[in-house]
């Protein structure tokens, strides 16, 4: 089983590290979170341990980018934060189990084992899928039901309608699109999201002129009615 543990401060790394690889897991380590997303969308990984407290981009937002396209991956949030606002945040950002320091090795190595144990009953195939409006969407396949038909989506495509969709109801703003599904190396125009929301309403709203659900909040961003 290959880990990748996600965290900056030196000992604790080490100690945790030597302490998962006693129990025969491989370990891939990263001290920031820009470093975790690039060896998690290189390599495969079984569980994700990830710190919230980070250099470069925080755990939450890690956390969030991961589920933007992988929903399987178990994520453990190890954090110093233990206000229970904190640990509701990393569960809204798709954290399956949340444990906050100083910890007990012993503790978490049977929640690494747990979470390991759930996820490969878990079947692999079932596909994400999103109902709204009379349109359902794939996000495991890409594959869309929209008002001309069934089609395909785009991994971009797929990725931001995921992030609105998964804030519902909230105003997502243009910097956290662009960091979300871009990345922190690339940014398109702020035009290049318009135009992703200009097609989203012409493949779901029924009057695109007059959008109901993919709504352009001046002046901020974005928001998805669910």
């Amino acid at each position: 089983m290959r880990v990748l543990l996600v965290e900056d401060e030196e000992n604790i790394r080490e100690v945790v590290k030597l302490n998962l690889e006693l129990e025969d897991y491989e370990v891939v380590t990263a001290n920031d979170g820009k470093m975790a997303l690039k060896h998690f969308k290189e390599q495969h990984f079984d569980v994700v341990l990830l710190d919230v407290m980070l250099p470069e981009i925080d755990g939450f937002q890690v956390c969030e980018q991961i589920r933007l396209t992988d929903m399987k991956t178990p994520v453990m949030m190890l954090t110093a934060k233990d206000a229970v606002g904190d640990r509701v945040t990393g569960l809204k950002k798709g954290a399956d189990d949340y444990l906050t320091k100083p910890f007990n090795l012993e503790e978490l190595l049977l929640r690494v084992n747990n979470l390991l144990k759930r996820s490969s009953k878990s079947p692999k195939s079932s596909p994400e899928v999103y109902e709204f409006g009379g349109h359902t969407v794939n996000f495991a396949t890409f594959e869309a039901e929209g008002n001309n038909g069934t089609f395909m989506l785009t991994k971009k495509e797929a990725m931001l309608l995921k992030l609105l969709v998964d804030r519902k109801n909230e105003v997502v703003s243009r910097q956290q699109i662009l960091q979300s599904v871009w990345g922190y190396d690339v940014y398109p125009s702020t035009r290049t999201i318009d135009n992703f929301i200009l097609s989203f309403r012409k493949y779901f709203e029924d009057n695109p002129k007059k959008p109901t659900r993919f709504l352009s909040i001046r002046g901020v961003g974005y928001k998805f009615v669910g």
